[in-house]
C-alpha cells in the first residue's frame, strides 16, 4: 500500500507543514475492504510527526527512519492496518525556513484569597515561552504573548487549568494555549525583633546602619514550626551600599527556613553611613 503523506511538525525555525506530500509505501495486513479503500484514496494524508523524530540531513531536508515512522502507522493508513515492513529505510520531508523569535508567556490573572491564605509562589506555566513566526517587522514588535484574562476570588486551595493565548494577527505561534497551576496554602504570621548586621565591608572601614534593629514579619506554612528569627540573619551587603547614590539600602536575609513563604522588614529601607577609617 502507498499513501501520500503531508508531514506537519514543530521544528524550531521551520514551517509547520512540509513543502510537498511524500509517498509512504509499506507491506501491511488489512481487510479486503480496507485495501480497496486505500487504493482509491486520492487525498493527501496529514500526519503530525514529533520534531524529535525528524533528523536534519541538509538544507531544508529532514529524515524520518522507518523505525520512527512505525509510530504513525495508524495515522498513515488508518485503523485496522498492521505493519509488516516499510519499503524504504528513510523518508525525507522538506520544511522551509521561517523568521522566528522566542518570547515569554504572561498569564493575565487576577486573584484574591481568603484570610490567612496566599500563593506559595509564582504561577507555574507550561510552556512558559513560545516561538512566534512571521515577518521580521512584526516579530521585532513582539516582546511577549499574553493569555486571555482570568479572575479568581476567595481562594483557599490550589488552582490550575488551561489558558488560551491571545492570537496576534499575521503571526503563527508554536503553542495556542498553556497549562497553568497556582499553589495556594494557609499561613500563620510570626513577628520578631531582629538585629541588622553588615557584611563584606572593605578592610579598614566601618559601615553604620540606622536603625540597627527592625521588626521581621514572617509568613509561615501552617502550622508554624517555630520562630524563624532564631535561625536567619538580616544584613546590609557593602556592595549594595557602594552602588547606592543615597546610602539607603534594603536588607538581605540569609539562612531562611524552608517553611517560610514570605518575609518583610519594618522599616524596609535603612540609612547607611561609612565612618572614618579606623586607625
Amino acid at each position: 500500500m502507498s499513501v501520500p503523506v503531508v508531514a506537519h511538525s514543530s521544528i524550531t525555525g521551520r514551517a509547520a507543514v512540509a513543502r510537498e506530500a511524500v509517498p509512504v509505501s509499506a507491506r501491511c495486513y488489512a481487510t479486503g475492504f480496507k485495501l480497496l479503500q486505500l487504493k482509491h484514496q486520492k487525498r493527501d494524508v496529514r500526519v503530525e510527526i514529533h520534531a524529535e523524530d525528524l533528523v536534519w540531513l541538509k538544507d531544508d531536508v529532514f529524515l524520518v527512519s522507518a523505525a520512527e515512522m512505525a509510530k504513525y502507522i495508524s495515522d498513515i493508513f488508518g485503523d485496522g492496518v498492521s505493519l509488516i515492513a516499510f519499503l524504504n529505510q528513510n523518508y525525507s520531508f522538506e520544511f522551509d525556513r521561517e523568521n522566528f523569535r522566542t518570547v515569554p508567556v504572561k498569564a493575565l490573572i487576577s486573584t484574591s484569597f481568603k484570610p490567612q491564605y496566599m500563593a506559595a509562589g509564582p504561577m507555574h506555566l507550561s510552556p512558559d515561552s513560545v516561538t512566534v513566526y512571521g515577518d521580521e517587522s512584526k516579530l521585532a514588535a513582539i516582546d511577549e504573548v499574553v493569555t486571555r484574562s482570568m479572575s479568581f476570588s476567595d481562594l483557599s486551595k490550589s488552582k490550575g487549568g488551561l489558558a488560551r493565548i491571545v492570537p496576534i494577527e499575521g503571526v503563527r505561534m508554536s503553542a495556542t494555549d498553556i497549562t497553568w497551576s497556582l499553589e495556594v496554602l494557609r499561613y500563620v504570621e510570626v513577628r520578631s525583633d531582629v538585629k541588622i548586621s553588615v557584611r563584606n565591608v572593605q578592610a579598614g572601614a566601618e559601615l553604620a546602619v540606622y536603625p540597627s534593629k527592625a521588626e521581621a514579619v514572617f509568613r509561615c506554612r501552617f502550622p508554624a514550626k517555630g520562630d524563624p528569627s532564631e535561625r536567619c540573619v538580616f544584613f546590609i551587603d557593602y556592595a549594595d551600599f557602594a552602588s547606592s547614590l543615597s546610602g539607603r539600602c534594603t536588607a538581605r536575609c540569609d539562612n531562611l527556613p524552608p517553611y517560610v513563604i514570605d518575609w518583610r522588614l519594618e522599616p524596609e529601607v535603612f540609612d547607611c553611613m561609612l565612618r572614618e577609617e579606623a586607625r
